[in-house]
């Protein structure tokens, strides 16, 4: 039994590594003891979880190889997410190509690894770093994980006067563009996104004047219950609300709350007034009114009564 056989077997859990409180620094200690595969034991697993599907020769393959998440997992620091987190996204690209990998392809499981460990890294980053997608294409995620190391490239290439310039120039805005095979827009607002800093939604503090966070004015009040109960109430009482009320009138009642409240002639001057009505049915202005108040009160509680 080969050395890596022996002290692979002694773990059969991966996640045994981890002290019980989380260290991640033991965990990083522990997974660069573990000794690396020769090619031909590399070989020789890799056939057993083909031909046999050998979980345990899977394991070892796996073992053997998370000090190489651990490295990748450093490249991707700078976009504030907790390493730990990279290092288990990695992880899991690293199960991926486990189950992937062909030993007669005459390609290290170390090269084939790589892609599935930053495809992963990559992904949980677009998903996390943001709350707000960053980037959709293909052409725009290779922007977006390489326009701080091409922005910096840039910079070590400018005069000493300019390094210390944090936006990009037009001519390297086209440049970059060019290689990366997107539009200058694009690299303007990529680099606009990833510049900003978040903000919270709700307040941090007990200070308050800092109480007033954005979610008092993006709430979205639109879709709650009552509103929709409101708005169906609302929708019923301008049409067959009013409609039922006026039925409990008597007829110059009737008449008299259609003129003065309901009706808009063409030239949308309205209904007829209190004086054209008194004078119709030979009344004072105030009997119109009288009678006006006592059929809105009349249509209140018809309609109450509906609801």
């Amino acid at each position: 039994m080969s050395t890596f056989t022996a002290n692979a077997l002694a773990v059969r859990d991966p996640w045994s590594l981890v002290p019980s409180l989380g260290n991640l620094d033991a965990y990083i200690s522990a997974v660069n003891r573990l000794p690396m595969l020769t090619a031909q034991e590399e070989s020789s697993l890799a056939r057993r979880l083909r031909d046999q599907g050998d979980v345990q020769a899977a394991g070892q393959l796996v073992l053997s190889h998370l000090r190489l998440v651990v490295s990748v997992s450093r490249q991707y620091l700078g976009y504030g997410l907790p390493q730990g987190d990279l290092i288990q996204e990695g992880n899991v690209g690293l199960m991926k190509a486990v189950k992937r990998f062909d030993p007669e392809q005459g390609v290290r499981l170390v090269s084939y690894a790589l892609h599935w460990i930053k495809a992963e890294i990559h992904e949980y980053i677009l998903k996390n770093w943001r709350m707000v997608k960053v980037a959709t294409t293909k052409a725009q995620r290779k922007l977006f994980f390489n326009l701080r190391s091409m922005k910096q490239g840039m910079k070590a290439e400018a005069e000493e006067g300019d390094t210390h310039r944090s936006t990009l120039t037009p001519a390297e805005v086209n440049r970059m563009a060019r290689e990366l095979n997107v539009k200058p827009e694009e690299v303007i607002e990529m680099e606009t996104r990833l510049s900003g800093g978040d903000v919270a939604l709700e307040p941090q503090g007990d200070d308050e004047d800092e109480a007033f966070a954005p979610i008092a004015y993006l709430a979205d009040d639109r879709d709650e219950p009552t509103r929709h109960i409101e708005a169906r109430q609302r929708d019923w009482m301008a049409g067959d609300g009013i409609a039922h009320a006026l039925e409990a009138l008597d007829a110059r009642s009737r008449r008299i709350v259609e003129e003065r409240w309901l009706k808009v002639n063409d030239d949308a001057s309205g209904g007829m007034t209190l004086h054209e009505l008194a004078a119709e049915y030979g009344v004072s202005a105030e009997r119109i009114r009288q009678i006006e108040v006592a059929a809105m009160k009349k249509m209140r509680k018809a309609i109450e009564a509906a609801v």
